[in-house]
């Protein structure tokens, strides 16, 4: 098989969440147990860590991975999902796995593969984690896919566990609270591993602070270790924070170019999570900030507050629950235009009816749905939003939508593309065929 015959191998044997949702979740570790162990447990050959977390754990595990290749780490980074090619999920220094890694690593476990019948993701965590191994990294930092205690991803023991924040996000897996979803994610939590928590509530923080003592380790507070002092917009389009490092009184200057509101939080659970592993590893504080200014050019991390064109501005955004729709609400509010459309989409397994609350009521609606199994119906959504008096036209995939909105929009105006993941990967597999 070549690499598209060995990838259409694979989204047809392997249940894939991200295309039929609940059918391909294992509420357990037993099958990447299997498939590591006959790998030979290749993650114990390389240093991990692990960040988990409802919103903001993509930007910062790239982030991370982006200082740990500027100190001069042979730097793995494993994430998921994928937006426009599969090969996005498994990197080593910014570059994706080849395509003749998956071609011949498929054809060497395929027997494996169709006896243990692992999910999509259990079978990628595998073949990330061999590699890793093969290539010999120094490091990689692993991204959880959902929630923690029971994620593929959970057989390592990382040098730092890091959690972003907690929301109501797949609360059909993880449970109905805020609580009960924070049980989960501290599920990544080890004994003498340290911890890093971004965001917390009183409603959480007691979990992790019980997840900890329970372990042994040590619980960091990420909004006890660093203040943020200032944000800025620069010219060349990157923020620039200042970090007021609370122990010392030290003021730090980091500059990303990732440019959503929403960064200001993950800039600093970044800092804290950097200035531990600075414990660990030969890293400087201070040079790990000032690299991450090129983490979206270096590591191809895309669909984060991501600018398609200024003239109309156009943005596109992954957030898909509603802590993260209310993050974009309010980085609309801090942009001048004449007029805002919103191009949403969604799947069918989400709190869709507190997203639409949130979103900007003074705008133009375009409903469509993203092209996999577990969108929700254009005409379902728009009968929901009919219901909070949001009216909208429809289309029936987003490349429509976006062309219709591209065709009467003026120049000073604003056009949003999000509402989940998918919606994002559509418009941009839609873009770069526009490029071939």
């Amino acid at each position: 098989m070549n690499y598209s015959e060995t990838l259409d191998y694979l989204f047809s044997q392997l249940p894939m969440f991200q295309r039929i949702g609940a059918a391909a979740y294992k509420a357990n570790l037993d099958t990447t147990l299997k498939l590591d162990e006959i790998a030979g447990h290749p993650h114990r050959q390389f240093s991990t860590i692990h960040v988990a977390g409802t919103n903001g754990k993509g930007s910062v595990s790239h982030m991370l991975a982006m200082a740990f290749q500027h100190a001069g780490f042979n730097t793995g980074l494993y994430t998921s999902p994928h937006l426009v090619d599969f090969r996005e999920r498994i990197k080593i220094n910014g570059v994706p796995v080849p395509e003749i890694f998956i071609v011949e690593w498929v054809a060497h476990y395929k027997s494996h593969l169709e006896k243990l019948k692992p999910s999509f993701f259990e079978m990628t965590v595998a073949m990330a984690f061999d590699y890793f191994a093969q290539q010999r990294v120094d490091v990689a930092i692993i991204e959880v896919g959902m929630g923690g205690r029971l994620d593929s991803t959970n057989i390592i023991t990382p040098k730092l566990s890091v959690i972003t924040n907690i929301g109501k996000d797949h609360m059909q897996f993880l449970g109905n609270t805020l609580a009960e979803i924070a049980h989960e994610k501290a599920g990544i939590i080890k004994p003498t591993v340290p911890a890093v928590v971004g965001e917390y509530h009183p409603e959480t923080i007691h979990v992790f602070e019980n997840k900890a003592y329970e372990a042994g380790t040590q619980l960091v507070k990420a909004w006890e270790e660093f203040s943020l002092e200032q944000r800025t917009i620069t010219k060349e389009s990157t923020q620039h924070f200042e970090l007021r490092d609370l122990a010392n009184n030290r003021i730090y200057f980091a500059e990303i170019d990732l440019l959503g509101k929403y960064q200001r939080k993950n800039i600093v659970t970044v800092a804290t999570a950097l200035k531990y592993l600075s414990k660990t590893f030969p890293i400087n504080l201070e040079s790990a900030l000032q690299s991450l200014k090129t983490t979206a050019k270096t590591t191809g991390l895309m669909g984060r507050w991501q600018i398609i064109t200024r003239k109309p501005f156009v943005v596109t955004d992954i957030a898909h629950n509603p802590d993260g729709i209310r993050e974009i609400a309010e980085a609309i509010k801090s942009h001048q235009y004449e007029q805002l459309h919103m191009i949403i989409g969604v799947v069918n397994d989400k709190d869709v009816n507190s997203m639409l609350r949130l979103l900007p009521k003074n705008a133009l609606f375009y409903f469509t749905q993203p092209s996999i199994p577990r969108a929700m119906p254009v005409e379902i959504l728009k009968a929901k939003a009919l219901k909070i008096d949001i009216q909208g036209k429809t289309f029936s995939t987003v490349a429509e939508a976006y062309k219709h909105v591209m065709s009467i929009a003026k120049p000073n105006d604003f056009i949003y593309i999000g509402g989940s993941a998918f919606v994002v990967a559509d418009i941009l597999l839609y873009l770069n065929s526009l490029m071939q």
